[in-house]
This record gives C-alpha cells, sequence and structure tokens, in this order.
C-alpha cells in the first residue's frame, strides 16, 4: 500500500528516490537546529522576483553556439587542429554580435539579453559531468563536509515562496535514474542542509506534469486522504522521523504538507500542458526541453520561485558531444532555439521579463583538440584523430574548462550587451573580464535581492551563498549598477 501511495502523492519522484533524499538531507544535518542567518549581511533590492534556469547539461560547445570562431567546412582529409567551428556565424539583432547558425531564432532577440564570453568554470582535475555540475549549481567544489544546497534550494529558503500553493523550487527534465553518474547528480538535487521543504519538486517528463499534483483517477478523495494520513504516520516511524534532528524532521513534514495541499489547489492548473492553447504549445514543442520551457513559463505565471529546465544530463548523449559532435550540436540547437526564444517572447509579452531572470548555462565549453584548461595536464577522455576521415570525427569532442558562454535574459541585466572575449585562435582562452562561477553566482543572487556574503550557521560555521562569501557581484552587466 505504502508504493501504491508514493506513486499517487509524488508522481515523477520515485519512492526510493524521495525518501533516499529526504534521509540524506536529514542525516547530514543530525542533531543540528533550524539553520539560521549568520552575522548581518548586506540588503539588496531585488530586481527579479523569480528565476528560471536552462540548463544545457552535458557541455554546451561555446564555439558552436554563442561564440563562433572561424568556420572551416567538412571534407575528408582536414586536420583536426585547423578546425574552431564547424557552423559559419550569423548576424544578430545586435550590431556587430555573431552566434552560431542554428541559432536563428535566439539571434532575433538577443538585444533583449547580456551575453557573456568569458565564463570560466572550476579547475577539478580530472573532468567529470557530474562534479562540474555540482560546483555550478551549488557554488562549491565536491566533495563538502555537508550537504551543499542547489542554488534553487538556496533562493526558495531565503525569499520563500512567492505563491504558498506553488513549489518555491521546480526541477524539470532530468532523470535521476541514469546508472554511471546517477548518484552526483542526486548529490546536488537537494536542499541540503536547508531541509526538505526548500528542495525540488522533480519533473522528469512535461507531459506528466499534471499527474504529479493531482490523486491517481483509480483512488477517489476519500480514500487517498485516509492514504495520506496513513503515510504520515508511516514517515513518522521510519528511521528518518526518529533519528533525525528535530529541524529535519519538520522540516521533511512540511514538504509532505506542501506537497499535499498543492493536491488541492487551483494552482495546480499551471502544470497541466493540456490547458495549453495549441497553437502556444506547437511553438514550444520541440520535445521534453521545449515543453519544459512552456512549463516554466506557467509555473512562473503562477508564482514559482526558482524552475530549472535542463536538456537533460546522460553519458553519451545529447550536449555530451564525444563523438559526432557537428552532428549532434545541429540536433540539440533544434532542440532549444525555438522554445527559448519563445518563453523570452512570451514573458516579455506578459509582462514578466523584467522580474524574471532567466539564465542560459551548461558546466564547461568545449574544443576539438583541448581537454581541460590550456597547459594543464589531464586525462583525454576523446581520441580526436590528427586527420579526419569521417564526419563522425567533425565536431567538439573534448571538454573545455577555460572559457564558456551564458546568456542572461531579464531581472535587472543590460540588453543587447555582450561581456568577455575570448582569443580568436587555439585555444580561445579568455582574453578578458573572466567571470567565475563564484562572481556569477554573486551577480545571479545580487539580482534576486540575495547578499553574496549571507551565510546560514551550521555545525556551528557558516555556510555561504558564494564560496567563503568572497563572490563578487559583475556591477557592468547590470542595466543600472549593482544595487
Amino acid at each position: 500500500m505504502r508504493e501504491n501511495l508514493d506513486k499517487e502523492l509524488f508522481r515523477g519522484l520515485s519512492r526510493r528516490h524521495f525518501l533516499r533524499a529526504s534521509a540524506a538531507a536529514t542525516l547530514a544535518a543530525m542533531g543540528s537546529g533550524a539553520p539560521r542567518l549568520f552575522g548581518a549581511p548586506a540588503k539588496i533590492a531585488p530586481r527579479a522576483d523569480s528565476m528560471i534556469l536552462l540548463w544545457m547539461a552535458g557541455g554546451m560547445a561555446q564555439t558552436e553556439t554563442f561564440d563562433p570562431k572561424r568556420y572551416t567546412p567538412f571534407e575528408s582529409g582536414l586536420p583536426s587542429n585547423a578546425v574552431l567551428s564547424t557552423f559559419p556565424s550569423i548576424d544578430t539583432v545586435v550590431d556587430g554580435v555573431k552566434i552560431s547558425q542554428g541559432l536563428e531564432n535566439m539571434a532575433r532577440v538577443l538585444d533583449r539579453g547580456t551575453l557573456i564570453r568569458s565564463h570560466r568554470v572550476g579547475d577539478l582535475g580530472f573532468i567529470l559531468h557530474s562534479r562540474h555540475q555540482y560546483h555550478w549549481h551549488t557554488g562549491y567544489a565536491p566533495p563538502q563536509s555537508v550537504a551543499a544546497p542547489h542554488m534553487g534550494a538556496v533562493i526558495a529558503k531565503t525569499l520563500g515562496p512567492r505563491n504558498p500553493d506553488i513549489p518555491a523550487f521546480i526541477d524539470i527534465g532530468q532523470n535521476l535514474e541514469i546508472g554511471g553518474e546517477s548518484d552526483g547528480l542526486k548529490a546536488f538535487h537537494t536542499a541540503g542542509f536547508l531541509g526538505s521543504e526548500f528542495g525540488p519538486f522533480f519533473i522528469s517528463d512535461p507531459k506528466d506534469a499534471a499527474a504529479s499534483t493531482r490523486p491517481s483517477e483509480y483512488v477517489g478523495r476519500t480514500r487517498f486522504e485516509s492514504r495520506w494520513k496513513r503515510y504520515q504516520e508511516l514517515v513518522a516511524a521510519s528511521p528518518v522521523g526518529r533519528y533525525g534532528g528535530d529541524y529535519q524532521r519538520e522540516s521533511l513534514a512540511r514538504s509532505l504538507e506542501n506537497a499535499h495541499r498543492l493536491l488541492s489547489s487551483p494552482a495546480a492548473k499551471a502544470f497541466d500542458l493540456s490547458l495549453e492553447p495549441e497553437e502556444s504549445f506547437r511553438k514550444y514543442d520541440t520535445g521534453r526541453f521545449g515543453q519544459g520551457c512552456l512549463l516554466a513559463r506557467r509555473l512562473v505565471e503562477a508564482g514559482a520561485r526558482f524552475v530549472e529546465v535542463t536538456t537533460e544530463y546522460i553519458p553519451f548523449r545529447y550536449w555530451d558531444t564525444h563523438e559526432n559532435g557537428h552532428v549532434r550540436a545541429a540536433g540539440m540547437k533544434r532542440d532549444v532555439d525555438a522554445p527559448v526564444t519563445r518563453l523570452i517572447l512570451d514573458l516579455e509579452e506578459r509582462g514578466l521579463l523584467d522580474r524574471t531572470l532567466v539564465v542560459v548555462a551548461s558546466e564547461f565549453g568545449r574544443d576539438m583538440m583541448v581537454e581541460g584548461k590550456p597547459g594543464q595536464t589531464v586525462k583525454e577522455q576523446v581520441k580526436q584523430p590528427a586527420i579526419m576521415t569521417e564526419l563522425k570525427h567533425y565536431g567538439m569532442h573534448r571538454h573545455f574548462t577555460e572559457a564558456g558562454s551564458v546568456v542572461i535574459f531579464g531581472g535587472g541585466f543590460k540588453k543587447g550587451f555582450l561581456y568577455g572575449k575570448t582569443a580568436e585562435e587555439r585555444p580561445c582562452s579568455i582574453v578578458s573580464d573572466p567571470v567565475t562561477i563564484d562572481d556569477l553566482h554573486a551577480t545571479i543572487y545580487a539580482a534576486m535581492g540575495i547578499a553574496p556574503d549571507l551565510a546560514y550557521e551550521v555545525e556551528r560555521r557558516p555556510f555561504y551563498v558564494t564560496k567563503d562569501g568572497k563572490g563578487k557581484a559583475v556591477e557592468a552587466l547590470f542595466a543600472h549598477g549593482a544595487a
């Protein structure tokens, strides 16, 4: 009975994962009290009320998207080292700024956003996607002595819900049971020591979102409520309920109450994509990611605080272009170009873009020849031939952690603005205005009204929202300077 009830209460979030995640969050802070603010962080006026993170999971090649270089078409016998971009560049509505072919729709809305070409991610040694994604989403390189919270959890905890019936933090598109790096992905898809109530509401497939917010059609309301009461009793009697700290037990109970309240709320309609007009749905419908963008728009309209939509990380698929990179990148651009653009236009048309921060980012960039950072010796994970003889050799197959691109719309950021520069020739390193993860996070948090040195006390010491509280907001990116 318990397994059936779990499916009815938390469809899209497996029973095993829900209990594992809840237990992990509890045990990570066992015996500790409620996380309290440490010190008195500076007060910052928020420029945005909501955030949508569009996560290009797997390593989006910057030279194939937002930082195109010299284009060299494929031909058999072509030296690999001669290729910097496998797509020609195209004009955008911003004078002098070009992006890659295949992003024609985004080229038409770039005047609404800021393009950063000088994002530098962490130097973590051997490159593993889940480790770099953990670093990007939490601001801390793994492993950590405490369970570091996801950025969405920090925002949910610090700012609270915009609509109490809508989960403050919603995660769309990632299946966490993927095998090889599953545990690594689960490690940061959590609120950590902040407590279960601030963790993500998971929706693996946007088409299943509506089902995750209502009881099974095979169970009547009376029977469902009876099962809900029994479920609470079972959770209270579980090892998590008996041995966790008081705060973590209470946080878990509140997370269950929040989920139950959503089931009876009119706000649940925001999760139902079948209610979207057909013409509008088609503009987004490039697949799961496109539908996720549509769902994110509907959720922000309904009062969500933080929504992440991912293209999904699965090793050797999607943006993880270890082979046949050109063809794979072309396919990914078809998946993301139209829905990201439609999201920006829809938010603008509804008067929501100025107060919604939309961030397009990835864990690192890519290159055909360089693995990691120039001059750094790391294990090469792809055998790229010196001379290409097949189309599958043509593409950005190696991880490049020296430089990547980030696009930001709304939230008080400048419009039609280009920031940072990379070299025109390999290794295409950053030559001006580097933006580290710490400083990018500080900038994002500042836009949301959260000081970069805000910290919560855990285990009698401060845990800052940017590493050691030292992240600095990049003032030049804001339309009217930093708050």
